[in-house]
């Protein structure tokens, strides 16, 4: 039986082809690379360290929690319960130091702990899950395709009340350049790990043991960290996350996803400021 042609761009995206580019990642390798009993640990650890660091992220991330670590700190340190509070508060900065905070633990939960597992239990080089470029380039007219129609409905959700009362999510985005890039760095550092977290480790670690099925599985939980955001969005990360995954197996990288992410990203943050009047004008807040 003479094998399907790989599909070619736009064929990748279309939904009629999605189960034909599946079959042609789960005929290549590394794809069911396992015998089943590898398989069935394999899946065993990559999800109960999946389920680990979501949970991790979830419940440190938050604000509310780096100030409980404050007063505890100005405590151990024989000072008045809000002294680090205060201190902090006085550079005008501690709404973004909650941000870094949030960002921090992104970073342990989505790379740190992956990495760990990555490095002793799989004995394998992290750079082998998804951080080179490797054939970015061939698939960027499929990432531009992702792209473009979002940065439309972008503009348009941009004259909607919710939408600007929504992004940035720090708030004190518009009052400096420092502030803008400041919290540009932060959220697009989260960005990151989050491409590596589900698009890198995720995949690569189970398509040995359950071939493209990997996306799939990945899907849910990606679904399931928008259910804060606006419906829309979350709506959005199924259709999103399903092509994002399958141009992460063709391209062995996570670099086409980030860009997609940025620009997203920083196209909602610009375009909420500049409907309300707030581009910054000045490069240091005082």
């Amino acid at each position: 039986m003479t094998p399907a042609a790989p599909a070619t761009f736009p064929q990748t995206l279309h939904p009629r082809r999605i189960l034909q580019v599946l079959d042609d990642i789960d005929a290549s390798a590394p794809s069911y690379t396992l015998n089943r009993p590898q398989a069935l640990r394999r899946v065993f650890a990559v999800l109960a360290c999946v389920s680990l660091c979501l949970l991790l992220i979830h419940y440190l991330k938050y604000s509310s929690v780096f100030l409980d670590l404050l007063r505890l700190f100005s405590e151990a340190t024989e000072n008045s319960p809000n002294y680090w509070y205060l201190k902090i508060r006085q550079t005008g900065f501690l709404e973004l130091a909650t941000y870094a905070w949030w960002t921090s633990w992104h970073i342990v939960g989505y790379v740190l702990i992956p990495a760990l597992m990555i490095k002793y239990l799989f004995r394998d080089r992290l750079v082998n899950f998804g951080w080179r470029w490797n054939e970015t380039s061939r698939h960027w007219r499929a990432y531009a395709l992702l792209l473009s129609p979002i940065l439309v409905f972008i503009v348009i959700a941009s004259f909607n009340r919710e939408f600007l009362a929504h992004y940035p999510f720090y708030k004190q985005a518009g009052r400096s350049w420092f502030d803008f890039i400041a919290w540009e760095i932060l959220y697009l550092t989260q960005f990151i790990c989050l491409e590596f977290f589900f698009r890198g480790f995720f995949l690569q670690a189970l398509r040995p043991a359950v071939g493209a099925n990997a996306v799939w599985i990945m899907c849910v939980p990606y679904l399931m960290i928008h259910f804060p955001k606006l419906w829309p969005e979350a709506f959005g990360a199924i259709s999103f996350g399903l092509f994002l995954g399958i141009l992460a197996l063709r391209s062995r990288s996570i670099w086409g996803g980030f860009f997609v992410h940025a620009g997203v990203a920083v196209g909602m943050d610009v375009a909420s400021l500049f409907q309300q009047g707030r581009i910054p004008k000045v490069f240091w807040p005082f």
